[in-house]
């Protein structure tokens, strides 16, 4: 018997399978943290498909915040001024059953809402939606995949007619030109870049263009980098396609047979011009045409992005306007080729195959669908018309109705939205309007347990076995390494004892999460994201496993493909892809005489969103001690600002203070500070108390990428500079 256990890592999308074991071995030292506390041992798994045994410094240090800050036990307050008591979990499951029932009857379940997350397991997103979306009849179920990954499942729904990302990582290393557009992906996906890196390197004929204001890590790694102005994308997209058509570089043959809605689209990128588009986006024409020579000169094109596209008020449409380049050059469904969305959290993906965002059922189906909502009824034995056929409340609605009232139960799970959320200080004041916040997470205290009245205790990573799916859909299991501490419970545990207490016994009859698995998988059945041959026996036997994987008769073993669409035909009733025809608008909040620079927000390479975890690792806090302002020397000249020098940023809706740094990394124009730096970890240096939260209105995500802003220089206090270590983005094999 090995003494490792097989598990994934549970920050970003890519998916990294780890080994780990206990801190001590015969015959090995225990392994110790530089405090002498025993520590899981944690390397890459050299078999999982995905990582291939590479992980990064946030995967490797993991196991150092198992137990830093845990949440032990449940706590309850009567109002956000007093202390809170411990009490059993009889306790406040009484509490959160009594409240639920209160607000049914008073308020109807509509005033119910969660709020949960890519952190959850499939199995904790799976009962979450039964529980809310079946039996309590209401549609209030959000998660932080809403800031996340809405626009790329908005844009594959719209262009191809269902979710799920085409490609696989292999196309990483078989592709003949790579361009990446809104992600800084060697910070925020490195295993990823890793593998794209490498097969680059190795082939002088590769090409690699990268769309980014910023000149980051990933961007020096190009043979070309656009760094175009904020909120200019489709532009470009559009300036591509304008030169495709004109030098004939496109697929008549493709676009006839399996395409749709393209003479509309033909239209429209008439008007994009090369002289009007460098213009637009502040490049030179010579490198739109590279950039077009590139894509429609190659065989094997792959797109990459991430939230530099998605958190717009046009994420959608930049996600379809991306995808429309595929379609005219038939680049897609192919090996090396197609549109790929890099997913932000673990399990962002089981997430939208389990229903976890309000519009969404379970198994890729829409709310709005009256047979995919009679499907679900009848499968959990529910009577026809109990679901509401309305979306429900996404995230920042839900801040909304705690507003004007609406909203009479908040129940937000393993999320953070008193620092990820837009607009943070009226997302404060609303969640101090709650008249009741369940909060369930791992750690304490957070940054949104300030505004809680109910605390419980979660079990983590390590502690539960559940599934996961990554960026290209690969489905692996993560088995629990060790007992939840104290009485910290796994999240599906949580909401089937509640279910159960509400009267719902017999839908939430599960001893185990492999049940609960079973039954979600069967909600799967001939739909895109077809994954009724996949279990946990099936996961611990053979291992990580894409889906689509059917379950066939005895003697037949399925054929799990890596590609989507390689037989091109599409989700839609007549089988083709949809172009989809857009004109830029442009920001949401432009730049004006007042506020005249561009805010952006991003990642750092070894934290992870808002430091819950990673904030409390050493070798991480060493990396990256403090939160910055990324400003040009041109701009920084011109308000006499100095490196090191505080300046205080403001938006209309509120103001933090940065430290500068200066440097031609940004562009002029655009500033640029990280996000994960909440009131827990820094004084006055929230990024989100600066962004606004007008949204998509396809995909309802907010424009967390750009909002504008003027900068502050604070003359009197200069802070001791300490140097970032922006050089170490290594790669454990």
């Amino acid at each position: 018997m090995s003494e490792f256990t097989k598990t994934l890592c549970p920050y970003c999308g890519v998916g990294c399978g780890l080994e780990v074991s206990p801190p001590a071995q015969p015959a090995k030292p225990t392994n110790r943290d530089s405090q002498g506390n025993p520590i899981w041992r944690v390397r890459g798994d050299k078999a999982h498909p995905s990582s291939q045994g590479m992980v990064c410094v946030k995967g490797a240090t993991i196991a150092e915040s198992l137990d830093k800050n845990r949440l032990h036990y449940p706590m309850v307050r009567d109002s956000l001024d007093q202390e809170f008591r411990r009490v059993s979990w009889d306790e406040a499951f009484d509490l959160i059953t009594q409240r639920i029932q209160t607000v049914r009857h008073t308020q109807g379940p509509e005033a119910i809402c969660m709020y949960g997350s890519g952190q959850f397991q499939t199995e904790d997103y799976y009962l979450a939606q039964k529980l809310l979306k079946g039996c309590l009849g209401t549609n209030n179920f959000d998660a932080n995949s809403r800031l996340c990954m809405s626009s790329a499942v908005a844009g594959y729904i719209q262009s191809f007619g269902a979710d799920g990302p085409p490609c696989c990582y292999e196309d990483l290393e078989i592709t003949d030109c790579a361009f990446l557009i809104g992600t800084n992906t060697a910070e925020c996906h490195p295993i990823v870049f890793n593998r794209l890196a490498k097969h680059h390197k190795k082939n002088r004929k590769v090409k690699m263009v990268v769309v980014d204001p910023r000149r980051t890590p990933t961007a020096e790694a190009a043979d070309l980098h656009l760094a175009i102005r904020p909120g200019t994308d489709i532009d470009l997209f559009n300036g591509i396609a304008h030169l495709l058509m004109r030098w004939q570089l496109i697929d008549v043959g493709f676009i006839d047979d399996c395409t749709s809605n393209f003479s509309e689209y033909a239209e429209v990128i008439r008007h994009y011009s090369p002289e009007v588009v460098a213009n637009q986006c502040g490049i030179s024409i010579a490198d739109l045409e590279t950039a077009a020579k590139y894509w429609g000169e190659s065989q094997r094109v792959l797109s990459l992005w991430s939230m530099g596209v998605n958190q717009s008020s046009e994420g959608t449409a930049k996600v379809r306007s991306i995808i429309n380049l595929h379609l005219m050059t038939a680049q897609i469904g192919k090996p090396g080729a197609g549109p790929f969305s890099l997913t932000g959290q673990p399990n962002a993906m089981g997430g939208r195959e389990a229903g976890g965002l309000s519009h969404l059922l379970p198994g890729y189906r829409l709310v709005k669908n009256p047979q995919h909502r009679a499907e679900v009824e009848d499968f959990w034995g529910l009577p026809r018309g109990q679901m509401s056929p309305h979306p429900g409340l996404t995230a920042w609605d839900m801040i909304t109705g705690l507003e004007n009232d609406a909203v009479g139960l908040l129940w937000i799970a393993a999320t953070n939205p008193a620092v990820s959320m837009p607009d943070l200080e009226r997302t404060k004041k609303a969640l101090l309007r709650s008249p009741l916040t369940i909060y369930q997470d791992a750690y304490y205290p957070t940054e949104t347990s300030a505004y809680a009245h109910v605390l419980l205790p979660a079990a983590q990573w390590g502690e539960k076995t559940g599934v996961m799916t990554n960026s290209e859909r690969t489905v692996t299991l993560c088995q629990a390494f060790r007992q939840p501490p104290r009485e910290a419970k796994a999240d599906w545990e949580i909401f089937a004892e509640v279910g159960r207490r509400l009267g719902f016994e017999k839908e939430f009859a599960f001893t185990n999460s492999s049940q609960v698995y079973a039954e979600f998988v069967q909600l799967t059945s001939d739909r895109p994201c077809e994954m009724t041959g996949i279990s946990h026996e099936q996961l611990q036997i053979q291992g990580p496993t894409q889906w689509p994987h059917s379950q066939l008769g005895s003697g037949e073993s399925p054929t799990p493909s890596k590609r989507l669409y390689t037989d091109l035909r599409f989700h839609t009733p007549d089988g083709r892809a949809r172009f989809g025809a857009y004109y830029s608008k442009g920001l949401a909040e432009p730049p004006d005489p007042d506020f005249p620079f561009v805010l952006t927000t991003g990642r750092l390479y070894g934290h992870w969103h808002t430091q819950t975890r990673t904030g409390r690792i050493e070798k991480i806090r060493k990396m990256h001690p403090e939160p910055f302002i990324e400003i040009h020397p041109r701009d920084a000249a011109g308000l006499g600002i100095i490196d090191n020098q505080l300046v205080e940023v403001r938006s209309r809706r509120g103001q933090a203070k940065f430290p500068a740094k200066i440097t031609r990394a940004i562009a002029p124009g655009t500033v640029f500070v990280p996000m994960h730096w909440g009131a827990l970890w820094a004084d006055n240096a929230e990024a989100n108390a600066l962004t606004h939260p007008e949204a998509c209105p396809d995909s309802l995500q907010p424009e967390l990428k750009a909002c504008a802003v003027q900068l502050v220089p604070v003359n009197t206090l200069l802070v001791e500079k300490q140097e970032t270590q922006f050089s170490n983005y290594s790669v454990v094999e």
